[in-house]
């Protein structure tokens, strides 16, 4: 937590800090109470940005940096800002441009061209919590599936990919038996009709998350149709996130995951 509280950056709330620290110090305040409290500290007002620094405290992970619409140069910045204090810092809808901007700062930063993601590790990583499968329909759908897989990655699970397993052959699709029981969630990325959602979701017991992309011809209506299709599935356990939306699908499994660590801890104090 201190490593956040870089000089200059949280001035605003030193004398809020140096009182909470009394109180903990003489027990006026629990460790609990005092969590809730550093759950609120404040931004940093970059000028064009302000970056949550708290956002890992409050949801497990920082803030991530949409790269679409920013130039490079902010790009870099706002990496600069979030690496600071925290262990791994992503960005999404990246240009090669943005990266290269990121690289000059950080030489171990990695992209993935067809995610279109950047990712700096700025720490010792922790232990992969769980076990996350990614599978798309077809080849046309591999950069969003991408952005879903790396997205579940960087936030700390084990990845494992299926990829052009859609309705069309099916024979693919039950091939996979023994990788949709291996996982604690699965991402299921589908253009076209979206069929594949519902026929995953008819084959597994674990929680399906659809994303429908928008890979089809005219009247798929840029994802439309997939998404309408995802929606109504008559199979349990699939919910379903916005089109083309891999982060989102990456994130929502990340916090299904997070999950298993938190009640593995509440069953061993009851």
């Amino acid at each position: 937590m201190l490593p956040l509280l870089r000089s200059g950056v949280f001035d605003m709330v030193e004398r809020e800090l140096r009182q909470l620290l009394e109180d903990i110090k003489n027990n006026r305040v629990g460790i609990e109470e005092a969590i809730d409290k550093l759950k609120v500290l404040p931004y940093e007002e970059l000028g064009f940005a302000v970056v949550d620094h708290h956002r890992a405290l409050r949801k497990g992970f920082p803030e991530v940096v949409f790269c679409q619409g920013k130039t490079a140069e902010q790009v870099a910045r706002l990496f600069q800002s979030i690496c600071g204090g925290s262990r791994s810092v992503l960005g999404t809808r990246a240009t090669s441009d943005a990266f290269e901007a990121v690289r000059r700062v950080y030489p171990g930063a990695v992209y993935n061209e067809m995610a279109r993601t950047i990712v700096v590790n700025c720490g010792e990583q922790p232990a992969k919590k769980g076990k996350v499968l990614v599978m798309s329909a077809g080849t046309a759908d591999l950069p969003v599936a991408e952005e879903a897989a790396v997205t579940a990655e960087v936030m700390g699970n084990e990845v494992r990919r299926a990829y052009d397993v859609g309705v069309a052959g099916i024979h693919r699709l039950l091939g996979k038996l023994e990788l949709i029981r291996w996982a604690h969630v699965i991402i299921v990325v589908a253009g076209m009709e979206g069929a594949l959602a519902s026929v995953v979701g008819g084959l597994a017991d674990r929680p399906v998350i659809a994303v429908p992309t928008s890979v089809g011809y005219g009247a798929s209506f840029n994802g439309l149709s997939a998404l309408l299709s995802m929606l109504n599935s008559c199979a349990r356990g699939v919910g379903v996130v916005n089109i083309d939306n891999g982060y989102g699908a990456g994130a929502l499994a990340a916090s299904i995951t997070g999950m298993i660590e938190g009640v593995a801890r509440e069953d061993s104090i009851f």
